[in-house]
């Protein structure tokens, strides 16, 4: 915290973090009274002894000298932190959560203020809002390390935290399941049953049993086929398709030419970020995998879309998934002489990836699960990406696909219905959460 201490004696603010830093606060609140006595203005003083105060439940002082250190530096998150603190206690949820609102405007970040702004929610009776907060600031937490067990979580902090898990463990499920109650009217249980379960997965309330190579990075649908590579007889629109290759390949080429809209599907291209990352490299020198989107995470290119209309025509006649803010997910995917997309797995096994081969130079292929298959132009494939799968253009020359995801083809329309609220309502949740969406590839 910044200090205003004026005449404050510095070696009494020394003594008295040293003693708050062991937990000897009745120590460290004396200390800081000493300081206060010769220079009234100091707001970390000010801000101590006002909760040593409000751990005594004696509230007039502790709302004077917070008022007075919030004066002295309104830019100080911890302040208004507190302030919230203070509020919660006399439950006054409103207020407290304008308190933390402030803290939070100055320090995002700011993991404890999140999760108090959760309990101010909470207090409040908006029991939904308040699930959303905590899951934010957990998931916040844990991606910087903290609040993973008891070792990285501050041992006052710690009740709070684990009644934060147990309020998103139980109405995050609520939440998700009630999505789904009028699909469970109009089909039945029985017809829903793998959906519930994979959420049930998404939830660690059950484990996933994956099969050897596999792993879901977003959402497993258990009991569903899963064969690498799908037969071409589940696709009855493979071969009409199929018969446009040569008109979708010049809107390609067209593209190739003039590649406005052409941009990295990884989001970058520097290759030594995306070693470090292992997502991609190259043997001939600078590596690329470039994209021409259509759809991603459920928009749609318009201009891109635009410039190639019989390949969106055809893509129309695909059983390509649809899910609000999520999918699909089309592009031409263009690899570069040399390039290794490197092993990985995809986000969920409810869908498909599907390939149609425009540009197939010798020594490219793809490998899932280390079963490799050597892409044939003008020929679909589709395989399940969420086995570990890498691909690589060995050869001199560009290869350039046609991609795209369908739904699994063993997801009844009641399924497909299902997966498509869930997924949009756990977007939903995430935003609101302040958490990035679902992954889509």
């Amino acid at each position: 915290m910044n200090t205003q201490a004026g005449e404050a004696d510095q070696s009494q603010i020394t003594l008295a973090r040293a003693y708050a830093a062991q937990q000897r606060i009745g120590e460290a609140e004396a200390a800081y009274r000493n300081v206060l006595r010769t220079a009234p203005d100091t707001p970390e003083a000010l801000n101590f002894v006002a909760m040593c105060a409000l751990s005594r439940r004696d509230f007039a002082p502790a709302q004077r000298d917070l008022e007075r250190a919030a004066e002295l530096n309104p830019g100080e998150p911890e302040i208004w932190k507190n302030f919230g603190i203070m509020y919660l206690a006399q439950k006054q949820g409103f207020s407290a959560l304008h308190a933390f609102d402030r803290a939070l405007d100055l320090q995002p970040a700011h993991f404890a203020a999140r999760l108090l702004r959760g309990n101010a929610l909470e207090q409040m009776g908006r029991i939904d809002e308040a699930a959303k907060a905590y899951f934010g600031a957990i998931a916040a937490a844990q991606s910087s390390g903290e609040w993973l067990d008891d070792r990285t979580t501050a041992p006052a902090l710690r009740p709070a935290v684990r009644h934060a898990i147990n309020v998103v463990d139980t109405h995050r499920a609520r939440i998700f399941m009630a999505l789904l109650e009028p699909l469970h009217e109009k089909h039945g249980a029985h017809a829903l049953r793998r959906i519930v379960a994979g959420l049930e997965i998404y939830l660690d309330h059950r484990p996933a049993h994956y099969p050897p190579h596999q792993y879901c990075k977003f959402f497993y649908v258990p009991d569903l086929p899963n064969p690498l590579y799908y037969d071409r007889s589940l696709f009855p629109w493979y071969a009409e398709v199929e018969a446009h290759t040569d008109e979708i390949r010049a809107e390609l080429l067209a593209v190739m030419r003039d590649p406005d809209g052409v941009e990295p599907f990884l989001g970058t291209n520097d290759n030594d970020v995306l070693a470090e990352q292992k997502l991609l490299n190259g043997t001939r020198g600078h590596a690329e995998w470039n994209s021409f989107f259509f759809h991603r995470h459920g928009k749609r290119y318009a201009k891109n879309a635009n410039r190639c209309p019989r390949t969106m025509e055809l893509l129309d006649k695909t059983s390509v998934e649809y899910i609000r803010d999520h999918a699909p997910e089309a592009l031409f995917s263009i690899l570069s002489p040399g390039a290794h997309i490197l092993k990985h797995h995809g986000v969920t096994n409810a869908r498909l990836v599907t390939h149609l081969p425009l540009i197939v130079p010798d020594d490219t292929a793809i490998s899932v699960a280390g079963e490799d298959y050597h892409w044939q132009e003008g020929r679909f494939i589709s395989f399940d990406d969420t086995y570990l799968h890498e691909s690589w253009n060995d050869s001199t020359k560009v290869r350039a696909n046609l991609m795209f995801d369908v739904w699994h083809p063993d997801l009844s329309a009641a399924e497909r219905e299902a997966m498509a609220l869930l997924v949009g309502g756990i977007g939903d949740f995430n935003k609101a959460a302040g958490v990035g969406a679902p992954p889509a590839s």
